[in-house]
C-alpha cells in the first residue's frame, strides 16, 4: 500500500526547473498582456499614426512558425534515439531562431525608414516595445538553443531522463515565445 502511495505522488509532481519556466512564462505573458492593455488605452485616447506592418514582419511570423516544427521534429527524434534527424533538425531550429530576429531588425529598418521612430507618434513606440521585447525573449530561447545544440555536437548521443528533461525545458520556451509571437502579431494586424 504505501509503495502505491509513492508512486501515485511521484506521478502527480512537477519537475522544479519545469515549475520554475511555467512561472517565468506566465509572468512574461502578464508582463505582455499589460503592454498590450496599455497599448488599447493610448490608441483610445486618439493621435494614433496608422502605418502597414512591413513584409518582414510576415516572414518572420511564417521563420519563427517553421523553427517550433523543426524543434518539435528534433524533441521526438531525440527521444526515439534517431540521433543525426535530432541534430539536424536542432541545427536547422537555430537557424530559423536567428533568421527571425534578422527578420525583426530588417522589419524595424523597415519601418524607420518610412518615418514610424521610436521618438514620433506613440503608436510606432508601441510597436517597438512589443516587437523588441519579444524579440529579447526569443535571444534568450536562442542562448538556450545554442546551448542544446553545442550538448548535441560536444556529448555521447545518450537518452536519458535528465537530459529528457533538459531538452523539454527548451522545446517548452522555444513554443512559448512561438505563441506569444503569434498573439503580438495577430494583435497588432487587428488593432490597426
Amino acid at each position: 500500500m504505501n509503495g502505491n502511495i509513492k508512486l501515485i505522488n511521484k506521478r502527480n509532481t512537477i519537475h522544479p526547473h519545469k515549475f520554475a519556466l511555467w512561472a517565468a512564462m506566465a509572468s512574461i505573458t502578464m508582463m505582455f498582456g499589460a503592454f498590450t492593455s496599455a497599448y488599447i488605452v493610448k490608441q483610445a485616447a486618439g493621435n494614433w499614426l496608422e502605418f502597414a506592418m512591413p513584409n518582414e514582419f510576415y516572414l518572420s511570423t511564417l521563420m519563427i512558425l517553421v523553427s517550433s516544427i523543426t524543434l518539435h521534429i528534433s524533441f521526438k527524434a531525440f527521444k526515439s534515439g534517431m540521433e543525426s534527424r535530432y541534430k539536424l533538425f536542432l541545427s536547422i531550429t537555430l537557424l530559423a531562431g536567428l533568421g527571425f530576429v534578422v527578420l525583426q531588425y530588417f522589419g524595424w529598418t523597415s519601418l524607420y525608414k518610412i518615418g514610424v521612430d521610436l521618438k514620433g507618434n506613440v503608436s510606432g513606440s508601441f510597436f517597438y516595445l512589443l516587437s523588441g521585447i519579444h524579440a529579447l525573449h526569443v535571444l534568450g530561447g536562442i542562448a538556450a538553443l545554442l546551448v542544446a545544440v553545442l550538448h548535441a555536437y560536444t556529448l555521447k548521443f545518450k537518452v536519458t531522463d535528465q537530459r529528457i528533461n533538459r531538452f523539454d525545458l527548451v522545446v517548452n520556451y522555444w513554443h512559448f515565445v512561438d505563441f506569444l509571437w503569434i498573439y503580438l502579431f495577430i494583435f497588432l494586424l487587428i488593432s490597426k
